[in-house]
């Protein structure tokens, strides 16, 4: 419920906070680069880009860390994408219900402040 409410007040705050994000609906198709790219797509319970910071909650076992999810950004005709790319599998056995929250500033991005993002990843609700 914790991240539900911290996603819906997110949202609420968003129009006042700099930053845009736009979410884009996942194909089966890949980018045409998505073979070269390490892991495989993760899907995201949640994403908020906000402040110059790109903050997203991901599945976990209970072993899931920042260095196990590479985030790729490409630049398209309407600006940049960002996708999230698990590169190392969590084994665990202590699910996270609500997941886990990865983020990223601009800058680690490479990114220029106040960036149009759009997010590639497919939405996945957290179990229960």
């Amino acid at each position: 419920m914790r991240l539900i409410a911290t996603a819906a007040a997110a949202l609420a705050l968003a129009p006042l906070l700099s930053g845009c994000v736009v979410v884009r609906q996942f194909t089966d198709q890949p980018a045409p680069e998505a073979a070269s790219l390490p892991g495989h797509v993760e899907p995201v319970h949640a994403a908020v880009i906000a402040q110059n910071q790109a903050a997203f909650w991901v599945s976990s076992n209970g072993c899931t860390a920042k260095a196990d999810i590479q985030p790729v950004v490409r630049q398209s005709s309407d600006g940049p994408i960002i996708t999230l790319r698990r590169i190392k599998e969590d084994r665990c056995r202590q699910v996270q219900p609500e997941g886990v929250e990865m983020r990223w500033s601009f800058e680690e991005l490479g990114l220029a402040d106040g960036s149009r993002l759009s997010v590639e990843n497919p939405y996945q609700l957290p179990p229960g």
